[in-house]
């Protein structure tokens, strides 16, 4: 009987192997399930991670192009902007080079007004000299003028 007995103790073991084997393989199953609905997860996570990632490359490069644009069209404006201050500047100056000559011919002829007249001279004639004071005053507009629009410009 011992022979028999050692048969059904290997075979009683081989059963509750056998049962442990099927029990971890359902313990496996449910894992492998999981893991399969995790992995279609991931892919759905991946394809929108790959959809955002070509969306923000196009945005760098559209960003990329109006940086570019801006930069042109800020050069232009500014090579611009430094002719027109280049034309004022030499514009102002020949301006006050005429308002210091329109000075110089009021300075006279206010001097020639002031000096008494000697009485073997001519009489002298006052309508020139009210002309070139309103000549001064006329130039001394222009220039305010002037320095007002290279003011605006600016």
């Amino acid at each position: 009987m011992s022979g028999n007995l050692y048969g059904l103790i290997i075979e009683g073991l081989v059963a509750i192997l056998l049962g442990l084997t099927i029990g971890y393989c359902i313990v496996l199953n449910k894992r492998l399930a999981r893991l399969r609905s995790d992995e279609s997860a991931m892919r759905g996570t991946i394809g929108e991670l790959i959809t955002a990632t070509e969306f923000a490359e196009r945005a760098i490069n559209n960003l990329r192009t109006i940086a570019r644009e801006t930069n042109d069209t800020l050069g232009e404006s500014l090579r611009t902007a430094r002719e027109t201050t280049q034309s004022l500047d030499e514009q102002m100056a020949r301006g006050n080079e005429v308002l210091q000559r329109i000075a110089q011919i009021a300075d006279v002829a206010e001097a020639a007004r002031m000096q008494p007249a000697a009485p073997q001279q001519e009489p002298v004639n006052v309508a020139p000299m009210r002309s070139a004071a309103k000549t001064a005053q006329a130039a001394q507009a222009l220039a305010m003028r002037a320095r007002l629009r290279a003011g605006e410009a600016a």
